[in-house]
């Protein structure tokens, strides 16, 4: 069965336990063999109440592990419905990366209510981590990592290992560091096992390790780790000295997270993430309206663009009948245009200096584009209009397809330059631009043709 039907009929099974047709004894035995993960993917469709529930009745050495994997809205939620003292067990448990992501999540009345229930030192720790740039790689790293020094024996360095592998979140990759915390290199656990026991930790170090400066772009950070094969990175400050580590987990999430967001941008979404299962009809409500009451002032410029070609309208009405389809065909490959513009500058894959070189080979893209269209499209016009009006469309739909596209891929690098997020040129922008553009072109070329030939179009 599909991990997605499992957790589905889990997320059943937590419905019915809120509902009270489930004792938890029978619950429990049904959670013996499901990963921590699964039941928190499963909780998310319950109320607080079930959720609160259902936290109640895990074994103690699971109920901290799963309440790391809920997301910060529902570990929020829990904390307040909870007594203070499992909610401050749950907090002091969860690493200090997803306590950080927690915290600045919330409304800061919200984030007080949490730090009040944390020892002196997770406040520390807490407020250090949050004191970095948003979206860096300082918010992301955990600063809970084993460091050994080049010095020490294999002998040692495993020993040392064992000691302290509690208070890291991975032991794969180790770190090693001089006498004043400064990055020198990194090894592996496997090769300290495998190596002779009175072998120097230098001796199997990598001298020259890949890291992150502590202010970089925490989407930087993930495209390092993957170009790098990498299961861990170490972030530095300014000096070299070595503050923590970003594992592939949360880069995982970061990917999704900032995917995520572009998709929803493109979508004329805004980038305020909910969960769709669990969101209220306010949360969507809020979510999409921003964008939907601009594009309805946008479409009163269109509307006008309309009305100033009534003359035209009336010398030859079927020209209404092929707007739609000359308008719609500029948005959509205005869209398609916009869409492969952001995703390659979000992965790296082209740069800003390069608008140039790819405006040259999508105007050549976007004329045989809007070459095939037209041609589709004058038969089309000559079916319903005789010659005159398909000329008129063929000339339009050439010129609309290559306006939109232009926008669409021209847009991005325009808001890149300013600093603004590309993925800010969403498909619904896009399309309205390219709808008044479309409007002013078919217009204008059924005018101009109009007035040369002294004829309609649809004559």
């Amino acid at each position: 069965m599909p991990q997605s039907e499992k957790i589905q009929q889990l997320a059943e099974v937590f419905e019915r336990f809120e509902r009270e047709e489930i004792e938890a004894d029978g619950l429990c035995d049904d959670l013996g063999a499901v990963r921590d993960q699964d039941i928190a993917r499963a909780m998310a469709g319950l109320s607080t109440d079930g959720m609160s529930r259902v936290v109640d009745v895990l074994p103690d050495d699971r109920r901290a592990a799963v309440f790391g994997f809920l997301e910060p809205r529902a570990q929020y939620a829990l904390v307040e419905r909870l007594g203070e003292t499992r909610a401050r067990e749950l907090l002091e448990a969860l690493r200090p990366d997803n306590l950080t992501a927690l915290l600045e999540h919330l409304e800061p009345e919200e984030g007080e209510a949490v730090v009040r229930r944390l020892s002196p030192h997770r406040v520390q720790q807490a407020l250090r981590l949050l004191g970095y740039p948003p979206e860096s790689a300082g918010r992301l790293m955990t600063p809970e990592f084993i460091a050994l020094r080049p010095e020490w024996t294999l002998a040692y360095a495993l020993e040392h290992v064992q000691q302290h592998a509690g208070r890291s979140e991975t032991i794969d990759t180790l770190y090693v560091t001089d006498a004043h915390g400064r990055l020198l290199g990194w090894t592996g656990l496997r090769k300290l096992v495998l190596g002779a026991p009175q072998s120097t930790v230098e001796s199997l170090m990598d001298s020259d390790p890949v890291h992150a400066v502590v202010g970089d772009d925490r989407e930087e950070v993930a495209r390092q780790i993957q170009h790098y094969d990498l299961t861990a990175l170490p972030v530095v400050d300014e000096g070299g000295v070595l503050l923590g580590m970003v594992t592939i987990d949360d880069v995982m999430d970061v990917v999704e997270e900032e995917a995520t967001e572009d998709i929803h941008k493109l979508g004329g979404l805004g980038a305020r993430q909910v969960s769709l299962r669990g969101a209220s009809i306010l949360d969507l409500f809020k979510k999409r309206i921003g964008w939907l009451l601009l594009l309805v002032f946008l479409a009163i410029f269109a509307a006008g663009a309309v009305s100033a070609f009534e003359e035209t309208l009336e010398a030859a009405v079927v020209l209404s009948f092929f707007l739609p389809l000359i308008i719609g065909s500029g948005g959509n490959a205005g869209s398609q245009g916009a869409t492969m513009m952001v995703r390659a500058l979000a992965t790296g894959d082209v740069g800003p200096k390069d608008w140039l070189k790819l405006w040259v080979r999508e105007l050549g893209v976007a004329s045989a584009l809007g070459l095939t269209m037209g041609a589709a499209a004058w038969g089309i016009g000559l079916f319903y209009g005789g010659t005159m009006l398909a000329n008129v469309v063929f000339l339009s739909m050439i010129a609309v397809v290559v306006f939109g596209s232009m926008v669409g891929m021209l847009m991005p690098f325009l808001l890149t330059r300013f600093n603004l997020d590309p993925a800010t040129a969403s498909a619904p922008l896009i399309t309205s631009i390219a709808d008044i553009g479309g409007i002013l072109i078919y217009f204008g070329i059924a005018t101009a043709w109009i007035g040369v030939t002294g004829a309609s179009p649809a004559g």
